[in-house]
């Protein structure tokens, strides 16, 4: 009982009412509640846990728990703008997305299941923020001499926001040369997916930021639950591009060879296809 009460504080209940706010916006798009609905969301649930820690809901933050959220601000920013520019003025993307993305079959979809991937979607970014949120509600557990891994952490996002953003940008600027083409320039020269690792990498440094201040079982059970989700959705996106490139290109000379000696998602792990994996969907 005492480690739930430790992992649901009353200011986990304030998130999730801010989670449900930012990824609302699924109801107008069902795609947006995991793609614009998700860089807002993490945004405001950012600002929230920093206008928290100077209310009786949360302990105050230390400056690290502040890096931390900023990073998060700025990731949920550049996220949710880069993705409504690019469906506003990329003509490459309009046409890629409207040929995947029926708005007939949208409208049949019940309320109950918008609902319900509302909920999910609202667990899903609580938990994910989770290891920054418990830090600062457990900093009187560790104290402020341990600052090795929140700055690790730090670090490993700045990268990956680095990496994310360069990835989004050359695909853009490669889509605009040629529109028909697989892009392999670029970061895309060394995996398929640098975007989607980015992603995973920026959640990696989430938690590794906040791993050393989870107070309980209940505290790991929700940090690392969060991060698991996030890793299974980017190896579920990576895989359902990768199905996609192979009905558009499987039939281009140059997109085979560069499927046979490029990774999928990890330089180091040379896995170059996932589309047989059954236990991603």
């Amino acid at each position: 009982m005492e480690a739930l009460q430790a992992a649901f504080p009353l200011a986990i209940a304030v998130l999730a009412i801010v989670a449900a706010l930012g990824c609302a916006i699924g109801f107008y798009k069902l795609v947006y509640f995991m793609s614009v609905g998700y860089g807002i969301a993490i945004a405001m649930l950012s600002i929230s846990m920093m206008v928290m820690s100077f209310t009786p809901l949360m302990p105050s933050m230390g400056w690290q728990g502040f890096i931390l959220s900023a990073l998060l601000i700025v990731y949920g920013c550049r996220l949710s703008g880069f993705l409504i520019y690019r469906e506003a003025k990329s003509a490459s993307f309009k046409k890629r997305f409207d040929k995947i993305y029926d708005k007939k079959q949208e409208k049949k979809v019940p309320f109950f299941v918008l609902f319900t991937i509302w909920i999910s979607v609202i667990v899903l970014y609580v938990c994910e923020v989770s290891p920054i949120f418990y830090r600062t509600m457990n900093e009187q557990y560790e104290g402020t001499a341990n600052i090795v891994l929140p700055l690790l952490g730090a670090a490993i996002m700045v990268f990956a926001l680095i990496l994310e953003s360069t990835a989004d940008h050359q695909k853009s600027a490669a889509k605009k040369v040629n529109p028909k083409r697989f892009v392999d320039t670029g970061l895309y020269r060394y995996v398929r997916c640098p975007n989607y690792l980015g992603e995973i990498l920026f959640w990696t440094g989430v938690f590794v930021s906040g791993c050393n201040c989870l107070n309980g079982w209940a505290q790991w059970v929700v940090a690392i639950f969060g991060y698991l989700c996030l890793v299974y959705v980017m190896l579920s996106g990576a895989k359902r591009l990768e199905k996609r490139q192979n009905k558009s290109y499987g039939e281009d000379i140059e997109y085979q060879a560069y499927v046979k000696k490029t990774p999928i998602l990890f330089r180091l792990i040379p896995v170059k296809s996932i589309i047989n994996w059954k236990w991603i969907v």
